[in-house]
This record gives C-alpha cells, sequence and structure tokens, in this order.
C-alpha cells in the first residue's frame, strides 16, 4: 500500500470514499506479491496495480459496484483456464484480491497508520477477508510493537491474530493466517490479511567460515536481510554465501560502525560474531556492545576463549553492564556438532530472547506456549 497511500490518505482527509482492492494471496506465477494495492477513487480514477494489467478492469468493474454497495468481496482470478482468459490473466497464476470501500467511517484509523508507516515506526493492519458472518468483513485490527486498537469481532479472535501478527510484524512480513470462525487456531473458515509496514531485520554475521554460512543460511529462512562480513577477501565471497543479500570485505568493527552512523542498525538487528580470533572480535564486540539498540549480540568460541575475550573486553574500558549484553557462548545448550546443528542452537537463542522465551522444553513447562 506504500505507493498508493498519500492518495488514499488525501481522498480519506477530504471526506471521500474509495474502493480498495488489496492482493491477499497468491498462487504460482502471479504478477504481484500480497499486499499490493489498487485505488478506485470517487470519480471512477485508478491508482496502483494488483497484477500488472492482467485483471485491473475486473477489479474496476468489482471496485465501482462496491463503492456503490458498500459491502466488501473477496474474489479470486485465474481459478481455471478459463477465467484466466476472461481477466487476461495468461500467466497461469492465481490471486485472491479483497475489494472493500475505506472511508472516514469503516477505516478511522488510518490517518495514524499512515503517521506510523512515514515516520518508520512498525505497524501492521490485520483485515478480516474470509468469515461465515457478512458483518465480519472489514473488521480491523491495528497492531503496534507494544499496542493494538479496533477489532474482529471478538476478544478471542483479536488475541489469536495479535499474537501470530506481532510475528509477521517483527519480520516484516505479509500473509492471510486462517482461524475458525472466532480465531480457533484448529480451525477454518475465518481468514485475516496481515499487512505488515516495518523493514525486514537485519542478521549481521561476521566470519566468513562454514558457520556462518549455516547462520546465515537459517536466518534468510526465519526472514532476516542477512550480512555476512569478513576482512579476508579470499573468504568473503558470493559464491560462499549465495544465501546472503550482501557480502561485505571489510574489517568488521569498522563496517559495524559505519552501519550505526548511517543509521542502519536498530533494535531488531541481530550480531552474530563468529571470527573467534581476538584481533577481529574484540574491536569488534567493543563496537556492538556499546550500541544503544541491538536485538541480539552473540560471539562464538570456547569458554577458554570467552573468558580472555571478557578480560580484553574489560581492559577496553567497557562496563560490566555493557559486557552482560554478550551471548557467550553463543547458542542454547542443544549438544550441538556441525555447523547446521550450531545455527539451529544460535536460532534458538535468538528466538527465545526476542519473545522472552526460557529455552527448556516445553513438556516441562506449564503455562502459555506463546510468550
Amino acid at each position: 500500500m506504500r505507493d498508493v497511500l498519500d492518495k488514499l490518505l488525501a481522498w480519506w482527509q477530504a471526506g471521500e470514499s474509495v474502493a480498495v482492492g488489496t492482493v491477499v494471496a497468491t498462487f504460482d506465477s502471479a504478477p504481484r506479491p500480497p499486499g499490493a494495492v489498487m485505488l478506485v477513487g470517487p470519480e471512477l480514477e485508478v491508482v496502483g496495480s494488483v497484477s500488472g494489467g492482467c485483471v485491473e478492469g475486473a477489479v474496476y468493474q468489482l471496485g465501482e459496484e462496491i463503492l456503490a454497495s458498500g459491502e466488501p468481496v473477496l474474489q479470486r482470478y485465474g481459478v481455471s483456464d478459463e477465467s484466466a482468459f476472461a481477466v487476461g490473466l495468461t500467466c497461469g497464476g492465481i490471486l485472491d484480491i479483497f475489494v472493500e470501500k475505506i472511508d472516514r467511517t469503516t477505516f478511522p484509523e488510518l490517518e495514524d497508520v499512515a503517521a506510523d508507516i512515514a515516520e518508520g515506526r512498525p505497524v501492521a493492519v490485520a483485515t478480516v477477508v474470509a468469515h461465515p458472518d457478512p458483518a465480519r468483513l472489514g473488521r480491523r485490527l491495528i497492531i503496534r510493537p507494544d499496542a493494538s486498537g479496533g477489532g474482529l469481532g471478538s476478544d478471542r479472535a483479536d488475541d489469536a491474530v495479535l499474537d501470530d501478527a506481532r510475528g509477521l510484524l517483527a519480520n516484516g512480513r505479509s500473509e492471510t493466517l486462517e482461524y475458525g470462525p472466532d480465531g480457533q487456531r484448529r480451525g477454518e473458515g475465518m481468514r485475516v490479511f496481515v499487512s505488515s509496514y516495518a523493514p525486514v531485520p537485519r542478521l549481521l554475521v561476521f566470519g566468513a567460515i562454514d558457520f556462518a554460512a549455516a547462520v546465515g543460511r537459517l536466518g534468510a529462512f526465519l526472514g532476516y536481510r542477512v550480512t555476512v562480513c569478513d576482512a579476508r577477501a579470499v573468504f568473503a565471497t558470493a559464491s560462499r554465501f549465495p544465501f546472503a543479500d550482501e557480502v561485505i570485505v571489510d574489517w568488521p568493527h569498522r563496517y559495524l560502525s559505519g552501519e550505526a552512523a548511517a543509521g542502519r542498525i536498530d533494535d531488531r538487528t541481530v550480531i552474530c560474531v563468529l571470527t573467534h580470533d581476538p584481533k577481529f572480535d574484540v574491536p569488534l564486540l567493543e563496537v556492538a556492545l556499546r550500541l544503544p539498540q541491538v536485538a541480539y549480540i552473540g560471539a562464538m568460541g570456547s569458554r577458554r576463549t570467552h573468558d580472555d575475550r571478557l578480560k580484553r573486553l574489560r581492559e577496553a574500558g567497557l562496563t560490566e553492564a555493557e559486557v552482560a549484553r554478550l551471548s557467550s557462548p553463543i547458542g542454547l545448550d542443544l549438544g550441538a556438532r556441525t555447523p547446521e546443528e550450531t545455527a539451529v542452537s544460535i536460532a534458538a537463542e535468538i528466538i527465545a530472547q526476542r519473545w522472552g522465551g526460557a529455552g527448556q522444553r516445553l513438556s516441562a513447562a506449564a503455562g502459555p506456549i506463546h510468550h
């Protein structure tokens, strides 16, 4: 929605009604991703695109109808060759598009959501796009990291969606979730599209070794933007780390200092120091542990290496509070031996720290599973 938000907000502020078509699910080779939006304005003008031209005509007609009726509709395009040809979706893909009327009455929170997006504050909008009760269609829950507003029609549904949507928001992902009609996790009937507005969190892996490859692959799977950094050009190559979004050849502490100065480090950034070489990791950790906002800082090494590292960091002037931010030896005690198993233990610790998990077996604990 980012690309059409200014126009939508201007109409909303003027008290106009707008038909909004949103791609909420795609299958096969659909041309636009979930979250793509097309507007049909009060004078029936079109802004945005949901398919790069394939189904815009059909969505336009549906938008006209919804501006008149006010009743939202979830429409699937491309479910068969015949229907795909009829609307021009010749790529063979399938799109689910939710079309609704938005104005000050149906979406009173829009201005606040737009302000969050403009200021770079994470926010997600969860919208009911399918439900056995037509009165629940189009209901919205606004999700922020530490607050929420609106509602989906019941406390149980709000609680279930809020929990899952915060997970999507933390990773900057948008997708459709399915529940029972009242938010039951084992059930179907209610579909909720969560549109997240947050930059993808970063995973910075320092040390171009085999463990870095395993950690980076798992980080990419978990939804992080992965950077691998090492001062040794012979090891830090794109061919060795094809999953990484970027591979940087630079001294780790210099690269991290530059990223922090540029404002590209935030409270969702994860830093994994896998060099276990004092000439690399001590200067790097001096920078990392003094950063005001970082989600996680972990360093690999034996307990002897860890003790030596702590001594060097204290000699460098770090306080006990700063040193206490370091997770070292890195990871949870899973008995891991291979790089891949070690990567799972590191990812498990990152997840536990993010959501407040204790890292113990669920079968040995009581209380809620999700924190």
